[in-house]
Protein backbone atom coordinates (compact mmCIF):
# COMPACT_ATOMS: atom_id res chain seq x y z
CA UNK A 1 0.00 0.00 0.00
CA UNK A 2 1.23 3.23 -0.97
CA UNK A 3 2.39 5.92 1.85
CA UNK A 4 1.74 9.12 2.46
CA UNK A 5 3.64 11.46 5.27
CA UNK A 6 1.59 14.18 4.88
CA UNK A 7 -1.84 12.22 5.71
CA UNK A 8 -1.68 9.60 8.08
CA UNK A 9 -3.80 6.79 5.81
CA UNK A 10 -4.84 3.95 8.99
CA UNK A 11 -6.96 6.56 11.03
CA UNK A 12 -9.45 8.97 10.69
CA UNK A 13 -8.19 12.76 9.99
CA UNK A 14 -10.80 15.50 11.67
CA UNK A 15 -10.39 19.09 10.48
CA UNK A 16 -11.56 21.30 12.75
CA UNK A 17 -11.95 25.03 11.91
CA UNK A 18 -11.11 28.03 14.19
CA UNK A 19 -11.90 31.56 13.45
CA UNK A 20 -8.51 32.38 15.44
CA UNK A 21 -6.51 29.54 13.79
CA UNK A 22 -3.02 30.86 15.55
CA UNK A 23 -4.68 31.29 18.34
CA UNK A 24 -6.00 27.82 18.68
CA UNK A 25 -2.69 26.03 17.31
CA UNK A 26 -0.77 27.32 20.56
CA UNK A 27 -3.74 27.04 22.85
CA UNK A 28 -3.99 22.80 21.64
CA UNK A 29 -0.18 22.43 21.88
CA UNK A 30 -0.09 24.21 25.67
CA UNK A 31 -3.77 22.52 27.12
CA UNK A 32 -3.92 19.63 25.32
CA UNK A 33 -0.35 18.54 24.58
CA UNK A 34 -0.60 18.09 20.54
CA UNK A 35 2.75 18.76 18.61
CA UNK A 36 2.70 20.89 15.17
CA UNK A 37 3.90 18.85 12.43
CA UNK A 38 3.57 21.20 9.87
CA UNK A 39 1.73 24.52 8.80
CA UNK A 40 1.01 26.26 5.19
CA UNK A 41 -0.10 29.79 4.46
CA UNK A 42 0.71 33.47 5.37
CA UNK A 43 -0.61 33.90 7.50
CA UNK A 44 -1.03 30.33 8.64
CA UNK A 45 -4.50 28.86 6.92
CA UNK A 46 -3.89 25.14 7.84
CA UNK A 47 -2.11 22.95 10.41
CA UNK A 48 -1.14 19.49 10.90
CA UNK A 49 -0.97 18.30 14.66
CA UNK A 50 -0.89 15.13 16.45
CA UNK A 51 -0.73 14.21 19.88
CA UNK A 52 0.54 10.69 20.01
CA UNK A 53 -1.31 8.59 17.21
CA UNK A 54 -3.94 10.93 17.24
CA UNK A 55 -4.03 13.04 13.88
CA UNK A 56 -5.59 16.30 13.46
CA UNK A 57 -6.10 19.57 10.64
CA UNK A 58 -6.97 22.51 12.04
CA UNK A 59 -7.86 25.15 9.18
CA UNK A 60 -8.97 28.78 8.80
CA UNK A 61 -13.07 29.24 9.21
CA UNK A 62 -14.43 30.88 5.82
CA UNK A 63 -17.28 31.37 4.92
CA UNK A 64 -19.65 28.40 4.44
CA UNK A 65 -17.27 27.16 6.72
CA UNK A 66 -17.35 27.69 10.57
CA UNK A 67 -16.42 27.10 14.37
CA UNK A 68 -19.24 26.13 17.48
CA UNK A 69 -18.51 29.89 18.28
CA UNK A 70 -19.12 31.55 15.12
CA UNK A 71 -22.71 29.10 15.07
CA UNK A 72 -23.52 29.58 18.35
CA UNK A 73 -23.49 25.49 18.36
CA UNK A 74 -21.74 22.82 18.67
CA UNK A 75 -21.39 19.90 15.60
CA UNK A 76 -19.31 16.89 16.88
CA UNK A 77 -17.55 16.05 19.46
CA UNK A 78 -13.61 14.53 19.13
CA UNK A 79 -12.16 11.37 21.54
CA UNK A 80 -8.49 11.28 21.43
CA UNK A 81 -6.86 8.22 23.25
CA UNK A 82 -4.19 8.83 25.80
CA UNK A 83 -1.91 7.20 27.60
CA UNK A 84 -2.51 8.38 30.90
CA UNK A 85 -5.91 10.39 31.26
CA UNK A 86 -5.01 11.49 35.16
CA UNK A 87 -2.24 13.27 33.96
CA UNK A 88 -3.68 14.83 30.86
CA UNK A 89 -6.58 16.29 32.87
CA UNK A 90 -3.83 17.63 35.63
CA UNK A 91 -2.47 19.18 32.45
CA UNK A 92 -5.86 20.34 31.30
CA UNK A 93 -6.38 22.37 34.49
CA UNK A 94 -3.60 23.57 35.25
CA UNK A 95 -4.20 26.06 32.57
CA UNK A 96 -7.79 26.61 33.22
CA UNK A 97 -9.21 25.32 29.97
CA UNK A 98 -12.94 24.43 30.57
CA UNK A 99 -13.96 21.23 31.76
CA UNK A 100 -17.40 20.21 30.86
CA UNK A 101 -17.35 16.56 31.93
CA UNK A 102 -15.76 15.39 35.30
CA UNK A 103 -13.50 12.61 34.98
CA UNK A 104 -15.77 9.69 35.51
CA UNK A 105 -15.66 5.67 34.28
CA UNK A 106 -18.30 5.08 31.37
CA UNK A 107 -20.21 1.85 31.91
CA UNK A 108 -18.38 0.72 28.70
CA UNK A 109 -15.05 0.67 29.89
CA UNK A 110 -13.82 3.91 29.66
CA UNK A 111 -11.72 6.78 32.23
CA UNK A 112 -12.71 9.88 30.21
CA UNK A 113 -13.29 14.04 30.60
CA UNK A 114 -14.56 16.13 28.27
CA UNK A 115 -13.34 19.65 27.75
CA UNK A 116 -14.02 22.78 25.39
CA UNK A 117 -11.66 24.62 23.50
CA UNK A 118 -11.11 27.96 23.13
CA UNK A 119 -13.89 28.08 20.37
CA UNK A 120 -16.47 25.95 21.70
CA UNK A 121 -15.37 22.26 20.25
CA UNK A 122 -15.93 19.67 22.32
CA UNK A 123 -13.00 17.09 22.85
CA UNK A 124 -13.28 13.68 25.51
CA UNK A 125 -9.87 12.63 26.62
CA UNK A 126 -10.08 8.75 27.39
CA UNK A 127 -8.31 5.61 28.35
CA UNK A 128 -9.56 2.75 28.50
CA UNK A 129 -10.52 1.12 31.95
CA UNK A 130 -11.87 -1.91 31.38
CA UNK A 131 -12.46 -4.53 28.01
CA UNK A 132 -16.45 -4.71 28.38
CA UNK A 133 -18.42 -5.97 25.23
CA UNK A 134 -21.01 -4.00 23.76
CA UNK A 135 -23.66 -6.31 24.95
CA UNK A 136 -22.55 -6.44 28.47
CA UNK A 137 -23.72 -2.97 28.70
CA UNK A 138 -26.94 -2.84 26.68
CA UNK A 139 -26.40 -1.97 23.27
CA UNK A 140 -26.92 -4.44 20.75
CA UNK A 141 -24.43 -5.46 18.35
CA UNK A 142 -25.66 -5.19 14.85
CA UNK A 143 -22.89 -6.21 12.44
CA UNK A 144 -20.35 -9.34 12.28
Amino acid sequence: MLTNRSVPANIILPHVVYQKLADAIVWLNTTFGFAEHYRYGEPVSGAQLHLGDAWIMVRQARPGCASPAQLGYGTQSLTVFVDDVDAHLRRTKSVNAKIVEDLHETEYGERQYGVEDIEGHHWLFSQHARDVSPDQWGAKITGR
